[in-house]
């Protein structure tokens, strides 16, 4: 329930936090457990993504893929990465922005930023990075 609290992050936030530490963290993109196709309810956040890129049109990012450590190490890597490749492909396709600009990658649950141990910090773990270039 904790990640209903999590703050929607438009476009004017992710260019904030890029700016000031090179990255943003989203929660907003959502995936079923396993599966690597964003959920509809992602949209939004999607948008944003395109919006602050068309904003920034010399910009190349990172699209970061973060599991929880739940599973196996070498399963939530190749989870993360389908899923970091899935955002760029809606990206894309679905808003129309350059794939030259979009780098897919996935950290799997090599860069927690909170403990495994409850469903809060998994929770928290389970995000896509935007990351600058």
């Amino acid at each position: 329930a904790n990640r209903d609290r999590i703050v929607f992050v438009d476009a004017t936030a992710m260019e904030r936090s890029i700016a000031a530490t090179g990255r943003v963290a989203l929660y907003g993109i959502r995936f079923d457990t396993d599966r690597a196709e964003p959920r509809p309810d992602s949209r939004p956040t999607l948008e944003e993504i395109a919006k602050y890129l068309r904003a920034n049109p010399s910009v190349a990012v990172v699209v970061t893929g973060h599991t929880d450590s739940q599973g196996s190490f070498e399963h939530n890597v190749d989870l993360s990465r389908r899923r970091a490749a899935a955002v760029v492909a809606a990206l894309s396709q679905d808003f129309g922005i350059a794939a030259a600009r979009l780098t897919p990658f996935g950290a799997g649950m090599a860069a927690p930023v909170a403990a495994n141990d409850s469903d809060q910090g998994r929770g928290q773990n389970r995000r896509v990075e935007i990351v600058r270039r």
